[in-house]
């Protein structure tokens, strides 16, 4: 490891940690720890989504899906624009005005306790596992520049160092720092990705190349089965992007708990469409990145190159294209966004056991600090849960292993499991006025239970289903048990009345 890249690494994270247990220090009650009194400007809230959501799996898979299929990530950033749109007009109206902690709470006023608490749980077991994947790609270019250095670390030592150093800044200032630090992050994404479009720039003739083997493309263009298939046609990015944009910002509380913090509506829907736009650009500046190598190696598939998976392209750019200095600045950014992410899952998951559980998890954890002898504060039962989850996360991650899959692509098919049939509970809510609280129950169960076997079945029969359509898919399990349910309610009742009438 050059010493440049040593030096610039250090300096990144004393400065990181500075600022974010700086910015951090006015949280002192549970209330701050998970909310941060609502009061964090809207411009910090729109950088803190987008880090977010895009994080280390977009940074280290985006530019591999650039080389292999060109620019269509900026495609899919058009449907995202129009489901956060949605979100903004219909979803936040609901969170905000109803000062809510949760996207859940909605659904438990709506229907009851049971419909909240299932969704949640949804979200919970989703997001660690969809974590776990964002922490095997996280620590895939640390391992690779440690080892190029001649300092083999096992991943286990690697996703340790990174929990303990997350845990260090989440437990103490809670969501106010995670919104600091994912603000910071992103600002080396984009500067990052801004300086490797620029080194990686070339004349004409690589662009005719690029446009002629349609690596400028925004879509495929598909018939067929390919068309199901494809997650990069025009209706899968646009359609089914806008609807899984609605599902992620407008019913995951990990995006939502970030809009809940906004000190008004208007702020929340500023955050939420800024977000839009800078994700487009980050997309349009990683898909260039992958474009541009493509260039570079002359249109070489990946295994000619050595590459098991997309996923290692760019990390090995890093280490070996870039000069030192900026290299130890890219490791460091990934680094951070790992750390950012993982900060927001843990006080997302924590909030949410806090939030849509009632107060059992709370006492439980009293009841153990009483026992140990400990005395239980107002952040006690946060930060036990959130070290809870940290520990959790580290387990998952441990026996995901690896894979050839790109993993922003396996990180969107995970969360598609849960996304659609917690939308369609937050739809059902809207549209039927006559629904009840069993009717969201058996539409949310038997909806989680579809996806799963489709998704099972999926894996086993060699079938491929685009991320974009699973939400669809969801929306649909969940929207027809959950009418019939109601409907054959309504007939009970209008037979039981009619039979007593005619009495």
């Amino acid at each position: 490891m050059r010493p440049a890249d040593i030096a610039v690494i250090g300096l990144y994270f004393v400065v990181l940690l500075a600022v974010t247990l700086t910015m951090a220090r006015r949280g002192r009650s549970a209330g701050d720890f998970l909310s941060a009194h609502h009061d964090l400007p809207w411009w910090a809230l729109c950088l803190s989504l987008v880090a977010t959501e895009t994080s280390t799996l977009t940074f280290i898979s985006v530019p591999g899906v650039g080389y292999t299929n060109g620019l269509v990530f900026a495609g899919l950033a058009g449907g995202y624009l129009i489901g956060r749109l949605v979100v903004a007009v219909w979803f936040l109206p609901l969170y905000i005005q109803g000062r809510m902690s949760s996207a859940y709470q909605y659904l438990g006023r709506r229907f009851g306790y049971r419909v909240q608490r299932i969704a949640a749980g949804a979200f919970l077991l989703t997001r660690l596992v969809a974590e776990g994947v964002r922490l095997l790609a996280g620590m895939l270019p640390l391992v690779w520049l440690l080892t190029h250095a001649g300092l083999p670390v096992g991943r286990g030592t690697v996703l340790v160092a990174i929990m303990a150093a997350t845990l260090a800044y989440t437990l103490f200032g809670g969501l106010r720092a995670v919104v600091w630090s994912d603000s910071v992050q992103l600002v080396i994404y984009l500067f990052g990705a801004a300086l490797c479009v620029g080194i990686l720039w070339g004349g004409a003739g690589g662009w005719q190349a690029a446009w002629g083997a349609g690596r400028l493309a925004l879509f495929h263009v598909h018939s067929g089965a390919r068309w199901f298939a494809d997650p990069f046609t025009p209706a899968a990015a646009l359609l089914g992007g806008a609807i899984l944009s609605v599902a992620s910002h407008g019913t995951d509380q990990l995006m939502v708990q970030r809009l809940l913090a906004a000190r008004s509506l208007q702020a929340a829907r500023l955050a939420l469409i800024g977000s839009a736009v800078l994700v487009g650009v980050l997309f349009t500046l990683l898909s260039v990145v992958g474009v541009q190598l493509w260039v570079r190696s002359g249109g070489a598939p990946l295994a000619a190159l050595g590459f098991r998976s997309a996923d290692e392209l760019f990390p090995h750019f890093i280490v070996t294209g870039l000069p030192a200095g900026l290299s130890g600045l890219l490791v460091a950014g990934v680094l951070s966004a790992t750390m950012g992410s993982l900060s927001a899952t843990l006080n997302a998951m924590a909030g949410s056991v806090l939030t849509d559980f009632g107060p059992v998890p709370a006492r439980v954890v009293a009841r153990m600090a009483e026992a140990c002898g400990w005395r239980a504060g107002p952040l006690f039962a946060a930060r036990v849960l959130t070290a809870f989850w940290a520990v959790a996360l580290v387990a998952v991650t441990m026996v995901l292993g690896g894979g050839t899959k790109s993993a922003v692509i396996l990180g969107l098919t995970v969360a598609g499991w849960s996304y659609g049939p917690t939308l369609g509970a937050f739809l059902f809510g809207m549209l039927c006025p006559g629904g009840r609280e069993r009717d969201a129950v058996v539409g949310v169960l038997v909806s989680l239970a579809g996806m799963a076997v489709l998704m099972g079945l999926a894996q086993r029969v060699g079938w491929t289903i685009a991320f974009p359509w699973l939400v669809p898919a969801g929306i649909g399990m969940m929207l027809a048990p959950a009418c019939l349910s109601m409907m054959f309610r309504s007939s009970r009742r209008v037979g039981g009345t009619d039979s007593v009438a005619g009495k």
